[in-house]
């Protein structure tokens, strides 16, 4: 496993060994033990997949007092999928990094606890698979809309195809942190 940080503190790009062959190939998507050696430092409790239209961008959800590590990857399709760190007091807060994952790359994004998490679909369709270090509580979720000019995002896409709650959502700096 290869792992690359980023711009933002924890925020990590893991590209998994990949093992082909004439039938396929194989990977782990995750290891205990090797991403305990990396430092990443999280017990994940719950899975959960996606599948998405070419053109839908999901997000930026947080959880605000559960927050939630996740580790994001392209099953099939591809993204662009992004981190924003929302951590009070870190020299990067409000910042964002981005990166594509796809059913090529196989990489995965590790976003840490305190960060906010979004993606838009390149492909034609993606199933988007992600573990979370905490359950997700309905009642907890917080969002920042995915055009904040504070935060600048350069997605890929001008016009996504957007759910109404995610339209709702507020700037960062209409936020409490």
């Amino acid at each position: 496993m290869n792992i690359t940080p980023t711009v933002l503190d924890g925020l990590l790009i893991i590209e998994p060994r990949v093992f082909k062959d004439e039938r396929g190939y194989f990977l782990e998507t995750h290891h205990r033990l090797r991403f305990e050696a990396a430092d990443i430092d999280c017990i994940f409790v719950q899975d959960n997949l996606s599948f998405s239209k070419k053109g839908t961008l999901r997000g930026l959800h947080f959880q605000k007092t559960h927050p939630q590590a996740k580790l994001v990857q392209a099953v099939t399709g591809k993204i662009f999928d992004v981190g924003v760190d929302l951590r009070p007091g870190s020299d990067t807060f409000g910042k964002w990094s981005g990166v594509i994952l796809s059913e090529e790359n196989k990489r995965q994004l590790f976003i840490p606890e305190g960060f906010a998490h979004g993606f838009c679909v390149l492909s034609e369709s993606a199933h988007v698979a992600y573990k979370c270090s905490d359950f997700y509580n309905p009642g907890d979720e917080g969002g920042i809309l995915w055009s904040d000019p504070y935060i600048a995002i350069e997605w890929p896409l001008k016009d996504p195809t957007l759910s109404e709650k995610d339209r709702q959502f507020a700037y960062l700096t209409d936020q409490n942190f």
